[in-house]
């Protein structure tokens, strides 16, 4: 194990910050007619972004210089302060979209399942450093973190945000798959667990009509339709090299959530192929070096820890360009540093900021 910490991992740094400046940029134009609309405010919403980068390069500076390994203790803690934060957004949180998911503490707006996932991705990767070889036993080793994580999606889903609740469970099974489960015992939890989904499916009447508009948007194109119809036409009518930066039209009450879910598909619109590729190969840079540390990480924890905070940040963004592009159906979640979300910028940076920390102690510089 490396005693003295080297040069962090700068490429991941700067394909985070790169991400950043393009959202900034793209939040901006989706954003300044709904501003203008809701609060008379064109920079209302870019206003409210820089206060989140700006706090979330503040956390990302002070967590990338502090040991990781001091993250390990507060693994048990972070999940009964999660399941705590789950239960008071449900009993007093604010509501917007039909989803009761945000908490105001002293005049500040945040939403808890965001910083959940940090403590779940802490929680699975103190496990397994703990369980080690124990993992491929039903019982004592693939249960517990399942019930954890199945605890806190429960909690999710009861707001709910079903988008967050798939990026959550995604990001625990791409953990316990590099874990090295039994795959057996994995695969049939999953089987086992699609008469949920179902129920959550056909519980829910819009789930159901948006599993039926991806696999046919056409059959209802002003309601159910509505969503992918208007992305799609978003990211085609952009071309090559798109129409120009706030030349799009789609987000002018075509494109709904466009500063948000669908902030993809105006990047699309007005940056075009270029743009949209710009954005997926940054993510793909974040994914290579990020495994590149988990696999250089000095210890179990730190390794399993590199793979949930990348797979955090990639399978969330390959939700969101999914739902974007018509490749999945719609839900509702955001893209990583590039949508409107304070709380979803501060934690991709502190994720980004705790991957910088594990490649100093491993030695994986940016060379």
């Amino acid at each position: 194990m490396s005693t003295r910490a080297k040069r962090p991992d700068l490429i991941i740094f700067a394909a985070a910050l790169g991400l950043v400046v393009i959202g900034l940029v793209i939040v901006f134009s989706a954003s300044y007619s709904t501003g203008m609309q809701r609060f008379q405010d064109p920079y209302y919403y870019i206003k409210r972004q820089l206060v989140g980068a700006a706090l979330g390069l503040c956390v990302f500076w002070v967590v990338q210089r502090i040991d990781y390994r001091l993250l390990r203790p507060w693994a048990l803690p972070g999940i009964a302060l999660a399941v705590f934060l789950l239960v008071v957004v449900l009993l007093v949180g604010s509501e917007a979209g039909g989803s009761r998911a945000w908490l105001y503490v002293a005049g500040i707006r945040f939403q808890p399942a965001e910083l959940v996932k940090l403590a779940v991705v802490n929680f699975i990767a103190a496990y397994v450093a703990y369980r080690r070889d124990g993992m491929r036993r039903f019982w004592s080793g693939l249960i517990p973190p399942l019930a954890v994580v199945g605890l806190i999606f429960g909690l999710i889903m009861l707001q709910p945000d079903f988008g967050t609740g798939i990026a959550l469970v995604g990001t625990a099974v791409i953990m316990l798959f590099a874990a090295g489960v039994n795959l057996g015992h994995l695969v049939g939890i999953g089987l086992a667990g699609l008469p949920v989904l179902a129920a959550l499916v056909y519980t829910r009447p819009y789930r159901w009509r948006r599993i039926t508009s991806f696999l046919d948007p056409w059959a209802d194109p002003l309601d159910s339709g509505w969503n992918i119809i208007q992305s799609l036409l978003a990211i085609g009518s952009g071309g090559l090299f798109g129409l120009g930066l706030g030349a799009g039209r789609q987000k002018f009450a075509y494109l709904p959530e466009q500063h948000t879910d669908f902030i993809f598909s105006v990047l699309g619109e007005e940056l075009g192929f270029v743009g949209t590729m710009t954005v997926v190969a940054l993510f793909f840079v974040i994914a290579w070096r990020g495994y590149r540390v988990a696999l250089l990480a000095p210890d179990l924890y730190g390794s399993m820890l590199a793979v949930g905070l990348t797979s955090m940040l990639v399978f969330q963004a390959m939700l969101n360009i999914g739902v974007a592009t018509g490749s999945l159906p719609v839900t509702g979640i955001t893209l990583p540093f590039v949508s409107f979300g304070s709380t979803s910028l501060v934690v991709s940076l502190a994720a980004v900021g705790v991957l910088l920390n594990i490649s100093r102690w491993a030695g994986g510089g940016s060379g």
